[in-house]
């Protein structure tokens, strides 16, 4: 990865990341969860097989490198994504949701310990325990006047599947398949990621969408800017950084979106919220500076 882009592509990844709950926000009361994210996925795969085949990009060598890539895009496309649109679908608060896939890079790091043989230093620890808590700070204001309305294990469920996919994902690329091509792995990562999310709509939703201005712009932004973007950038970020320094980056998530919602929607920031921002950075700085 060139010197600039290396620098750059941790902080854009993140911007483009947070965007996602914001896209979330606009085109969900317009479609069910899943069939919003199948969408998505067609439009993605259409788009990116073009590209590929018109510039000639390499395909996989093997059925088995193939089978990898599609494993990981299984993980972090459909259990992920499908995970966190149900929670929030089924009235999980979103902050809770935050919460939840919050425990990733403390997951991930003592899963790449085990699995990659990475070494996990006690400033890395300090760094993310510092950035979990810096999360709970930041979504703590949107969890005190929730009331959870209805059966917390239907709505739980979800976002710890979620939080699994992840975290496997991460882990499971960078121990199998670190390294492809871009252009054609996100086809075979989008692939088994739609049949699958189809299959699971198709039995549990109606497949419906009113179709809207807000709609349309959401689904664009995330068929371009987070499929495209931010998951080109988090498949560059595992490839040249460890399972650990990656993973810590989903910690800048909810403050990053909790500063776009303020923007955006006029959420207020406290200052729990303000001073959670701050040890969520200083704690993934420590965890990436090791």
């Amino acid at each position: 990865m060139p010197t600039t882009l290396a620098s750059a592509a941790p902080l854009l990844f993140v911007l483009l990341w947070s965007t996602g709950f914001i896209g979330a926000k606009f085109g969900l009361p317009y479609a069910e969860p899943l069939t919003f994210l199948s969408t998505r996925y067609v439009l993605v795969i259409g788009l990116m097989g073009t590209v590929a085949l018109a510039m000639r990009a390499p395909w996989p060598k093997d059925w088995r490198q193939a089978g990898h890539i599609g494993v990981t895009g299984l993980l972090v496309h459909a259990v992920y994504l499908g995970g966190v649109f149900m929670a929030i679908h089924r009235g999980l608060p979103a902050g809770v949701t935050a919460l939840v896939v919050g425990m990733q890079p403390l997951l991930t790091a003592l899963g790449a310990g085990w699995l990659l043989g990475e070494r996990v230093t006690a400033r890395q620890w300090i760094g993310l325990a510092l950035g979990l808590a810096g999360v709970g700070l930041v979504v703590s204001d949107k969890l005190a006047p929730a009331s959870i309305a209805g059966d917390p294990i239907v709505m739980l469920a979800p976002a710890l599947a979620a939080l699994a996919g992840i975290t496997l994902g991460t882990l499971y690329q960078k121990r199998f398949c670190p390294s492809f091509d871009l252009r054609t792995g996100s086809v075979v990562q989008f692939v088994p990621t739609l049949l699958v999310t189809a299959w699971f709509a198709s039995g549990t939703e109606t497949m419906q969408i009113q179709w809207s201005g807000e709609f349309v712009f959401a689904l664009m932004w995330l068929v371009l800017v987070l499929s495209l973007g931010a998951i080109s950038l988090l498949n560059l970020l595992i490839r040249s950084g460890s399972a650990v320094n990656v993973a810590s980056l989903f910690y800048l998530t909810p403050p990053t979106t909790a500063l776009m919602a303020w923007a955006l929607f006029g959420e207020t920031l406290r200052g729990a919220a303000l001073a959670g921002m701050a040890i969520a950075v200083t704690g993934v700085w420590l965890a990436r500076r090791a």
